[in-house]
């Protein structure tokens, strides 16, 4: 089966590719055979260490299992500890290359897949990565012991069947040409793991289980709660593997865990850690700042990237009755002023985000073009005339000219009017409806950095007669709210993508947003929406994907579901000087944390630092 040609598995517009990888849409980069990726330095030595924070909000971490609902898992885990059938790249969108699977082979129909493991593959206990293992993986991920997005992600996978010790089949319910990537994107762990007296605990029952992986890196020193640290297994199984060559270089990989902001950059001075990602803008131009940087023992570099714009914003829950009318949203998101905030607060660093796929082919633009058309015409009777007459919707801008018609004032204006229109009136000191009820909103945040955006927001706001309470509140206890839709209004990121897909309809699809722990956490119920989430994942060519997403785009932005934030163009990041070195390459599409961790290495200092310090412990 190896070197097999799978060519012609989705027709004459497909070239053929061999069955070390897998490409969406036919285009693979790395031939048969490769020795290497080209963003890394395959000669790039082992050893040395490296600590770091987690670029997310998490303020603790309760869990070794990062697949169950309850609990909090510590940063990373996923990553450097399991690992999947196929592994994507940082250099290319659609494509995956064979990592536990060394075959893949695509039925003609194009209703299964079937992946062949590497003999070679091990787990951290040295058991060997069994076919059983990859469908015991997938059984407890699509059962309601797991998390709810596995469900959806896999949910157009009809089962997995095993054919052989390590040969096993995955059976889809239509034909997707993204689902080879979506099962290859399976992580795999051990049947043993979660084993007690002989028996299996169920997946929401393993918490505190060292976990079982096949990855590079096996959890060492904890301070349960507070710090992680990975050691690199000296014997991870696919160390001299092409697709590994040149990555994981550091034989520590250490994450500190602070309750706020401030603590944590302070702690970065102090040299309690070696490297931190920047977010706010204000901090960026003032904090990162001082002797240390002066000096150079300190770098801060805003590092260029290819990526798809982030999207971020205020997102209403729309299961509130109060945020159900699409006019009352769009009034809210007019009292945002972003040129003021963006000249008061941001050093003019930032660009509003437009759309949910900004600054990618993704984004729609202008009015629709005959391929959207082609999606929307069908679903004219379910979506607003707007859609097909009007110039996609774009954040409401303010002028400092009085004349311009766009100052703050007129979109206040405009607010009010559309407020009325829904049924809501300023009378007796507040905003109410026919009921009486006064209209109050409250904004959810865990680390208090979007104090000084929702202060100035809130301002404009009560002009409206809305009252703003802002709470700050723990993480674990956000996340929890989050889970089960307790909230109003929160802010939140999710990464761009140059190729959405499946991910999609866990965030926006109706069914998700009856599911707790789910990413639909705006609540949107659409049909429209659906059918064009359908035909999102259902794409057989890019083009077929750009026009669809740009679709659904268009439709969810005339929805002003949420009150959109900005981006930046560069990833901010600081560093201790002396300690490390990256290869000469740098991909086009990467998010620095993982890139740092995967393909920079220790200088000779740093490596010589750790051995001196791991002796020294031995002695004693």
């Amino acid at each position: 089966m190896r070197g097999l040609i799978v060519g012609m598995l989705f027709g004459a517009c497909f070239p053929a590719w061999s069955a070390h990888a897998y490409a969406q849409f036919g285009d693979i980069k790395y031939p048969p055979g490769f020795q290497h990726f080209d963003y890394v330095n395959p000669k790039a030595p082992k050893g040395g260490e490296i600590s770091l924070v987690p670029p997310t909000r998490l303020s603790n971490f309760d869990k070794y299992n990062p697949f169950t609902l309850k609990g909090s898992a510590p940063p990373s885990l996923v990553g450097l500890v399991f690992e999947t059938l196929l592994t994507g790249t940082l250099d290319e969108p659609t494509t995956a290359y064979g990592l536990l699977a060394e075959d893949v082979a695509v039925a003609p129909d194009r209703l299964s897949v079937v992946f062949r493991l590497h003999p070679a593959a091990r787990f951290s206990n040295g058991d060997p990565v069994l076919a059983t293992d990859v469908k015991h993986s997938f059984d407890r991920l699509v059962s309601k012991e797991s998390a709810p997005q596995y469900r959806t992600i896999f949910g157009e996978v009809r089962g997995a069947t095993i054919l052989g010790e390590r040969t096993i089949r995955f059976d889809f319910k239509r034909v997707n040409a993204e689902l080879p990537l979506i099962v290859g994107g399976l992580p795999v762990f051990s049947r043993q793991w979660g084993m007690e007296k002989g028996k299996a605990k169920p997946l929401d029952q393993i918490v505190t289980d060292m976990p079982i992986g096949s990855g590079p890196y096996r959890v060492g020193k904890v301070s349960f709660g507070r710090d992680i640290t990975y050691e690199r297994d000296p014997h991870y199984w696919a160390k001299d593997l092409n697709v590994r060559r040149g990555l994981f270089n550091f034989d520590r990989i250490t994450y500190k865990i602070y309750k706020d902001n401030t603590a944590q950059l302070e702690a970065f001075k102090a040299g309690e850690f070696d490297y931190i990602q920047a977010f706010i803008a204000r901090e960026w131009a003032r904090a990162y700042s001082g002797k240390q940087f002066d000096s150079g023992q300190l770098i801060k570099k805003e590092l260029k990237h290819g990526n798809a714009g982030d999207f971020q914003g205020f997102q209403f829950n729309t299961r509130r009755d109060k945020f159900k009318d699409p006019r009352v949203r769009e009034a809210i998101g007019l009292a945002m002023d972003f040129e003021w905030l963006n000249r008061q607060l941001f050093y003019n660093a930032y660009t509003r985000v437009r759309g949910y796929f900004v600054a990618s082919d993704f984004e729609a633009t202008g009015k629709p073009g005959a391929d959207e058309l082609a999606l929307l015409e069908p679903l004219r009777a379910q979506l607003p005339p707007e859609v097909f007459t009007q110039d996609v919707p774009q954040p409401p801008v303010t002028s400092l000219d009085p004349a311009s018609g766009r100052t703050l004032r007129d979109n206040l204006r405009r607010a009010r009017a559309l407020l009325a229109e829904a049924g809501w009136t300023y009378r007796d000191g507040a905003l109410r409806n026919a009921k009486g009820e006064a209209f109050t909103i409250e904004f959810l945040d865990n680390s208090g950095s979007m104090g000084r955006i929702v202060t100035p927001f809130a301002r404009n706001l009560e002009k409206l007669g809305i009252a703003v309470n802002y709470k700050v509140i723990d993480f674990a206890i956000l996340q929890k709210r989050m889970d089960v839709f307790d909230f109003e209004v929160i802010s939140s990121r999710s990464v761009g993508s140059e190729a959405p897909g499946t991910e999609l309809v866990e965030r926006f699809g109706s069914k998700a947003a009856d599911i707790e722990g789910s990413g639909n956490v705006i609540g949107i119920k659409s049909s429209a929406v659906d059918t064009l989430l359908d035909k999102v994942i259902s794409a057989q060519t890019r083009p077929e994907l750009v026009a669809s997403v740009r679709a659904l785009d268009r439709v969810l932005r005339f929805g002003h579901y949420v009150v959109p934030h900005w981006y930046g163009g560069v990833h901010r990041v600081a560093f201790r000087a002396g300690r490390f070195e990256q290869p000469a390459v740098t991909p086009r599409y990467y998010q620095p944390e993982s890139w740092i961790t995967s393909t920079w290495w220790a200088t000779e200092t740093n490596r010589e630092a750790l051995y001196r310090r791991m002796a020294a412990g031995k002695a004693n």
